[in-house]
């Protein structure tokens, strides 16, 4: 394969995909979706489980790939994959717990703030910084 041409890769790329490759690709990164197809062929593709884990990742990266207006080329767009997990509401009336240095912290969730150690606070980060002595975000740090 190190011996064909970036047109004889291009058709290749043409062949597979169903559509020519993006102008401006190296010859570098058509050889090794060659060899990748090759390998593919031969020994197999990603398995179920592969598929099912990075399924998110592609939707997302696709979300945020952007059709250039000069050339016609694709750009990424700085992607940033990561899972985002919903933030847990507070409502009035819970209470969190957190240990730290073998001691136990109590926050109670109220409509116009937070209570810790008999004072009001009006955010969870005071409280963490208070509780470590050091900045921490205060959602993170009692595990919300």
């Amino acid at each position: 394969m190190n011996d064909l041409s970036r047109d004889d890769l291009a058709h290749r790329w043409r062949k597979v995909y169903g559509y020519p490759p993006p102008k401006g690709v190296r010859r570098d990164f058509l050889l090794r979706a060659a060899a990748w197809h090759l390998q593919v062929k031969r020994v197999g593709g990603l398995s179920p489980d592969a598929r099912r884990l990075l399924r998110p990742a592609i939707i997302n990266a696709k979300k945020q790939l952007v059709v250039t207006e000069s050339g016609g080329g694709i750009r990424e767009a700085d992607i940033r994959v990561e899972e985002v997990k919903p933030r847990k509401r507070l409502s009035p009336g819970m209470r969190l717990i957190r240990e730290w240095n073998g001691r136990s912290h109590v926050v109670d969730v109220l409509e116009e703030g937070f209570a810790f150690e008999g004072r009001l606070h009006k955010s969870l980060t005071a409280i963490a910084q208070q509780i470590t002595g050091t900045h921490w975000s205060g959602p993170r740090f009692f595990g919300l």
